[in-house]
């Protein structure tokens, strides 16, 4: 999924950055529907995924734009995109290159609650 510039613009006009200029984006895997990870993404990073097709974050720890799987290698082609009602969360469906999680699980989400 590649957008022209002015396209990506005009998406990005209507998305809500609630939180200091930053919109909750997940991640899912578009064949299997895994929810893959959560991050944030600024207005620069939708639109520079709506533009190159692989998905970009707001980083909050380090403060700065990266594309994911930057250094790991481990990307995301992004295949379609979908806001909800109130356009304050986006939810990515991509394909997955590699692992999503740092710590070199599929997903994010393995930490399973024992009780």
């Amino acid at each position: 999924m590649k957008l022209k510039m002015e396209d990506a613009e005009k998406i990005a006009d209507k998305a809500c950055f609630r939180f200091d200029g930053l919109i909750v984006a997940v991640a899912q895997d578009a064949y299997t529907g895994e929810v893959l990870m959560v991050a944030f993404m600024n207005r620069e990073a939708l639109i520079k995924t709506l533009t190159t097709g692989l998905a970009h974050y707001w980083s909050i720890s380090r403060d700065r734009l990266w594309m994911k799987g930057e250094t790991s290698g481990n990307v995301q082609r992004v295949l379609g995109i979908v806001f909800d009602c109130d356009y304050d969360t986006i939810l990515l469906r991509v394909e997955q290159i590699g692992v999503a999680c740092h710590e070199g699980f599929k997903s994010c989400f393995h930490n399973i609650v024992q009780h």
